[in-house]
């Protein structure tokens, strides 16, 4: 089997404090490929400014001058890191035989990747990389993040505990995952669904390098629900289960009140009334909140707007390529 061209996709937003670092070590990571005659000479990064606001930008530019390694692309707003992800991988396919999904804070063990090469070297299609375990979390983030893999496992979802975006994806699956229409993205859940042969990378996860994290509580809990809501309509129906559990209740106290009312009891308070139509008025607001939730999903797949908009681009020409130098790399400072 011919040495395959890999590219590495990582999506960037905000990230120039440790933009450089990260590109250090990604250089490092392909040439010390390159040398084993893992990958071809021809392997890059492709950065994805996700519409950073920072100088972001500016670093890829300058270290794209200076390091054949690195490519870019720069979208024209903030699309979020989904679809910036896709865009990335979407641009990548067209030139490389695999493709490694990473994010830009190094959290990520970067020596797994050569363990992803292996395995694609054996006919994997898809390599997950899966945390060992979550014992450097807070207790907070390790029970939710623990409480979403199972909720969306218990309603059918067909998603791999402990993994992320740090994968590696072969070309047939991205041709295929292009197919996908879909303007909710939720990749985690639509990779398994393609089907192709797979198999799992355990590491351990670091801690972030430098800057502040991308996702705080609030943009996690939002990626949770999207995640849920794109991927199963069994909200939707619990909401329907306790719409008829409501109804039985409601037929009880009505044959008890109509009782209570030939037997001459007392009438009951305005408490426990005031307190059902409370109850009730919640469980009411809850169910047109989630059916709003799922009907703005559909507004948005029928509107068919790009997920992202590509306002520049940085290739690596192939008179560049055959000029590389492959030595130990400090190529990315």
């Amino acid at each position: 089997m011919a040495t395959p061209v890999l590219t590495i996709v990582v999506p960037c937003y905000n990230e120039e404090e440790v933009l450089p670092e990260t590109i250090f070590q990604l250089s490092g990571v392909l040439n010390s490929f390159i040398q084993d005659h893992l990958i071809s000479n021809a392997s890059t990064m492709l950065l994805v400014d996700d519409g950073s606001k920072d100088a972001t930008w500016e670093l890829i530019e300058r270290f794209h001058a200076s390091n054949t390694f690195v490519t870019g692309l720069k979208l024209a707003r903030n699309a979020g890191h989904q679809s910036a992800l896709l865009a990335g991988l979407m641009k990548a396919k067209s030139y490389s035989d695999c493709v490694v999904s990473i994010d830009a804070d190094l959290q990520d063990d970067l020596q797994a990747i050569r363990e992803f090469i292996v395995k694609f070297h054996e006919g994997y299609d898809v390599v997950y990389g899966v945390r060992q375990d979550r014992s450097a979390d807070t207790f907070f983030k390790r029970a939710t993040a623990q409480g979403f893999y199972k909720l969306m496992t218990s309603m059918g979802v067909k998603i791999h505990y402990n993994h992320a975006d740090f994968r590696l994806m072969s070309r047939r699956t991205l041709d295929q995952l292009e197919k996908f229409q879909e303007v909710n993205l939720f990749l985690r859940g639509m990779v398994p669904l393609l089907g192709f042969p797979s198999t799992k990378v355990y590491y351990d996860r670091k801690e972030r390098f430098a800057g502040e994290s991308k996702y705080p509580f609030k943009k996690m809990l939002a990626f949770a629900f999207d995640g849920i809501t794109s991927f199963s309509v069994t909200p939707i129906r619990f909401v329907t289960m306790m719409g008829f559990l409501l109804f039985a209740l409601s037929v009880v106290a009505a044959v008890y009140a109509i009782i209570g009312k030939i037997m001459g009891a007392n009438v009951t308070g305005w408490t426990s009334l005031i307190l059902s139509v409370w109850f009730i008025g919640g469980i009411q607001l809850l169910a047109i909140g989630l059916i709003g939730e799922y009907i703005g999903k559909i507004y948005k797949e029928v509107k068919h707007r790009p997920l992202f908009v590509i306002e520049k681009e940085l290739t690596t020409t192939e008179q560049e390529l055959t000029k590389r130098p492959v030595q130990a790399s400090s190529a990315g400072r």
